[in-house]
């Protein structure tokens, strides 16, 4: 039975070659899946730490004006004095009454800086810091008045009803808000009522 022959080979040959060729079929199927599992998965690249970028700061704009060098509009960092404003703006000037000014005030958006210039009499005239007789700083006969934008605290101070404590209200005052605009302004300066205005009303000018 061995001596029957399919093509060329011996029945046990044939069957021989039949069982190596399935079993080399089983091993290429496996492959084959195996390969085919691996290119379905996509690859998984390693986690990467983020990184959060800081908050940017917040900035507020100021307008310093009066006896700087460079008046005009600037920009800085929140929780910045108006000494900042100041150096910003290149510095004071000589003239510049800084006495009159809280450097040490936080600045606000929006705020208005004035650096008022040193008050000057004319000659022959009373200062204004000098009281007058009757304890004024200026009087009718002189016709010296004192400047709520520009007078320093001891100026302020020696003015009648105003003492140290209401003067640097005066001087906080306009470091916030600016320059006086009119004498009724004074309204807003916490301790100064309608009847104290009048009594300053032709002792002092805005």
């Amino acid at each position: 039975m061995d001596d029957v022959t399919v093509f060329g080979l011996t029945r046990r040959q044939a069957l021989v070659l039949g069982l190596v060729l399935l079993a080399a079929l089983a091993l290429a199927g496996t492959r084959l899946a195996r390969s085919g599992t691996a290119e379905q998965q996509p690859p998984v690249s390693p986690l990467q730490a983020v990184h959060a970028r800081p908050a940017p700061a917040a900035r507020l704009v100021v307008d310093v004006v009066g006896a700087v060098r460079r008046p005009g509009l600037y920009r800085l960092a929140e929780g910045a004095r108006v000494a900042d404003a100041v150096r910003r703006a290149g510095g004071a000037t000589r003239r510049a009454d800084l006495a009159a000014v809280n450097l040490a005030a936080p600045l606000v958006d929006g705020q208005q800086v004035v650096v008022p210039l040193r008050a000057s009499s004319p000659p022959g005239a009373a200062s204004a810091g000098s009281a007058a007789p009757g304890g004024s700083a200026a009087s009718a006969t002189t016709g010296v008045r004192v400047s709520l934008s520009s007078a320093t605290a001891e100026q302020l101070d020696a003015l009648p009803g105003i003492g140290p404590v209401t003067a640097q209200r005066i001087v906080e005052w306009r470091a916030t808000h600016g320059p006086f605009r009119s004498v009724d302004a004074l309204d807003e300066v916490p301790g100064i009522g309608p009847a104290r205005i009048e009594q300053l009303r032709d002792l002092v000018t805005p």
